[in-house]
Order: C-alpha cells, then structure tokens, then sequence
C-alpha cells in the first residue's frame, strides 16, 4: 500500500498529519491521523488487594476522571522506566517491582498512541512530584471496589478500563 503524509500541527506532544494512501483497488484515500510516542498505564498493586487511582482533572472534558496512572513515553524511552517514572510523579509510590503486561491501541481510528500496561508491586509511599497545572488525588480503593467503579460507569478512561479489567481476567486471582 503506497502512502505519503503531510504534517498539519505538531506541538510538543503530538502531531496531526494526513496520511494519504492508495489501496489495493487503486482509489486514493485521506485521513487525518494524530501521531503520538506512546504511554504506559500503570496497574500500581497496594498491599492486602488494593490499588492506587487517581482522581485527575483532564482540561480537554472539563471533568475530573478516576484514573490508573500513566504518562507519555519520553523519545526512545522504555516502558518500565516510564513506569517507575510516572509512578512517582503521579502517585508518590514507588514500585520494588514492575512487569509488562501487554499494549493496545487508544483509538487506531484517528490514533496512533499504543499504550503499555505495566504492573507495580511492592509498593512504598513517598511524596509526589507532580507536573505544574496537574490536579491528581490519589485515591487506593480495595481490589472489588474499583471492579465496581469500573463497571458502573464511575470509570469512563479507557485506559483504566482496560487496565483494571485486562489484570482482573489475567491475574487478580493469583
């Protein structure tokens, strides 16, 4: 499949380009396509089956949205660096223990973010050291009641949804 891309904005965290690309059928097609470097979601595990939330304000839903923690990806950045990083900034946690679990797409339509979910154990309190503007709260809830959250709609980021229903299939038992 032939394509080229036009730049349209780039900012210091993303840029928005139009892909052009021709399909099998020879018919030229355009999209517009938001160009990310990727983030990690952190599934940070406190003792006795808890996990630590964040209630974070997001300007761009004038809301504020129960969230696991996460972070953009810094250029050539591993995802478990990124991880113990943003932990820390958001949380004040820190981990003895990270583990990959798996990545996703955000929304591949108008999207290219893939966003690596990141188990954190062993978790010790420390202060925060959040970005300026950043109005997070940190929130530990028992293991059942963030199910809960995540299920009746107290929860609508998509990457905790994912998050927290991907390690509650896949691990919450062991």
């Amino acid at each position: 499949m032939n394509r080229n891309i036009e730049t349209l904005l780039s900012t210091r965290r993303f840029q928005v380009v139009r892909m052009r690309h021709q399909s099998a059928d020879g018919v030229l097609h355009a999209r517009d396509i938001v160009q990310h470097p990727g983030a990690v979601t952190i599934v940070p595990i406190v003792a006795d089956k808890h996990v630590c939330l964040i209630r974070n304000y997001r300007v761009s839903v004038d809301e504020s949205l129960v969230e696991l923690p996460a972070g953009t990806l810094e250029p050539g950045e591993n995802p478990i660096e990124c991880a113990r990083r943003e932990l820390t900034e958001e949380t004040g946690f820190r981990a003895d223990r990270f583990e990959f679990l798996t990545s996703f797409y955000m929304s591949p339509g108008v999207l290219d973010e893939k966003m690596h979910l990141v188990l954190a154990t062993g978790l010790v309190a420390g202060p925060p050291a959040r970005e300026p503007g950043e109005l997070i709260e940190n929130m530990v809830v028992p293991w059942s009641t963030a199910m809960q959250m995540a299920c009746d709609g107290t929860i609508q980021d998509a990457k905790t949804l994912v998050g927290l229903l991907h390690y509650d299939q896949t691990r919450s038992g062991e």
